[in-house]
């Protein structure tokens, strides 16, 4: 039986970060980056799936989380608004010693900066972003399973979707509702499903609902508040199958805070001062 304590320790998933987002061409969003590290550390699906303590993320996800976060405070990466992950020249240039030290430098840093507070081993400390994702996952699992439905079902229409129909019709191989989605000049019939999962989603979801689909559909959409497994990500892109995009509880979250749906997103002013105009007076 898998264990957490079998999981790369931080540092080394660092250094597999690093390693990863090299190998992707210099940029790469979270599930590329994750889906490189797995496969370049050997990391199993089992190993990988085991749920954090809050429910809402993988130990791994939370480890790769902070690696990403290690390698910003040192300015080796940095993000965009859309969370695709840049190295920056400083990181081009950081030699493999520096690399091997980023967990033990940031430590340091945090503790001149605040006299005692330093991450330990469990990566537990929650950063703003994780924080107010895992609020507004907390609210949306406590709502009730057609409130959610709806709510995805807006989600969809104000992203684009026309024709929203949420169904949830029993035994209906786990399709919730149709949507279509017009790209130009082209529309297409999109069934989606969108449950709260305990736990990481698997592959078998992803094969039932493509089944479900089979002479309805070719286009899939599955919206969780959870994640999905890597098995369960490659089978939803598997060669010869229709395609089925996912949506975990990340992506949910950006999205109702792009959409401005439940969020409000509050700018702090900041002022800056320009000595050199007094310097002239």
């Amino acid at each position: 039986m898998v264990k957490k304590s079998d999981l790369p320790s931080l540092q080394n998933l660092i250094v597999a970060t690093m390693a990863a987002i090299k190998k992707l061409g210099g940029s790469g969003s979270n599930d590329e980056i994750g889906e490189e590290v797995i496969r370049a550390e050997g990391i199993s699906d089992e190993l990988a799936s085991i749920p954090h303590s809050d429910g809402r993320l993988t130990y791994l996800e939370y480890r790769l989380f902070w690696a990403r976060s290690y390698l910003k405070k040192v300015k080796a990466i940095d993000n965009t608004e859309r969370g695709v992950w840049t190295i920056t020249p400083t990181g081009r240039e950081m030699s493999d010693e520096a690399l091997s030290q980023v967990r033990r430098t940031v430590q340091r840093m945090g503790a001149e900066a605040r006299k005692a507070r330093a991450s330990d081993d469990n990566e537990e400390e929650e950063s703003e972003e994780a924080n107010w994702q895992g609020e507004l996952l907390a609210v949306l699992k406590k709502m009730a399973p057609d409130a959610f439905e709806r709510l995805c079902q807006r989600v969809l229409r104000e992203a684009g979707f026309t024709k929203v129909e949420v169904t949830g019709k029993s035994g209906d191989g786990g399709i919730d509702g149709i949507g279509v989605l017009r790209v130009n000049l082209v529309s297409f019939q999109v069934l989606f499903q969108c449950k709260r999962w305990k736990g990481s989603v698997g592959a078998a979801v992803v094969r039932d609902f493509r089944g479900a689909m089979m002479g309805r559909s070719d286009k899939g959409l599955i919206i969780t508040t959870s994640t999905f497994t890597p098995d369960a990500r490659r089978e939803a892109t598997r060669d010869g199958a229709p395609a089925i995009d996912l949506i975990d509880g990340e992506d949910l979250c950006n999205l109702l805070k792009d959409l401005k749906i439940g969020t409000t997103v509050k700018l702090v002013e900041q002022v800056e001062i320009d000595e050199s105009v007094f310097a002239k007076i």
